[in-house]
């Protein structure tokens, strides 16, 4: 599996798009300087560990003064990419892809769902949010001619492992897997797992 750029630890890799985030509100909010302090009270996430965080990246802070809003989000834009426009494609066009093609990331300009595949013929050719649906079989030209790399995976478990290696026979690098199966890949191939019921339980597990 892939390492994140600028060889991020993996713990640190999943905060930055969250302190992007935090600070393209701040932008909007018109506030140009923070301190660590500050910042952490907002994300919720200790100021010494903000500061290892951004020490990963640069000098991107002075002691005292605290950080420049718009720098830093020029700086975790270059990390994120967030300035490159990323197509993607979703595999499985059931409740939960569909789901994820109407909302089609709308608040992120740089996130696009520009196709899906699913192996239902009632759906095929049909056209949902500007993003149009193939067949499974139609993988390996519609991905390639495409130019997309990435990948979000919404079929069974049962059925996740062929479709990650249709994907990666296809030019897929990138897969983003809501089934809970461990897919086996090749090294090179960037996996992540959103596995709703397992998240929904460990929230249960702190409720009194």
């Amino acid at each position: 599996m892939r390492t994140p750029k600028h060889d991020l630890p993996e713990a640190v890799a999943k905060r930055i798009p969250i302190y992007y985030r935090y600070f393209k509100l701040l932008e909007t909010d018109g506030i140009e300087r923070i301190k660590s302090e500050q910042l952490a009270k907002l994300v919720a996430i200790p100021s010494a560990t903000i500061r290892r965080d951004f020490s990963y990246i640069g000098d991107l802070g002075r002691s005292g003064y605290g950080y420049e809003v718009s720098h830093l989000i020029q700086i975790f834009s270059a990390v994120l990419k967030a300035d490159i426009l990323t197509k993607m494609a979703v595999i499985g066009v059931g409740n939960l892809g569909r789901a994820l093609i109407e909302n089609n990331f709308r608040r992120n300009d740089n996130l696009q769902i520009t196709c899906a595949f699913d192996t239902n013929p009632a759906l095929v050719g049909q056209t949902l949010n500007g993003a149009p649906i193939y067949a499974i079989d139609q993988l390996a030209t519609v991905i390639p001619a495409a130019g997309i790399t990435t990948a979000i995976s919404t079929v069974p478990s049962e059925a996740s492992q062929r479709s990650a290696e249709q994907l990666i026979d296809a030019g897929i690098t990138s897969i983003l897997n809501f089934a809970p199966t461990r897919l086996q890949v090749p090294r090179h191939i960037n996996v992540r797992y959103l596995d709703l019921t397992a998240e929904l339980q460990t929230l249960l597990l702190f409720e009194e």
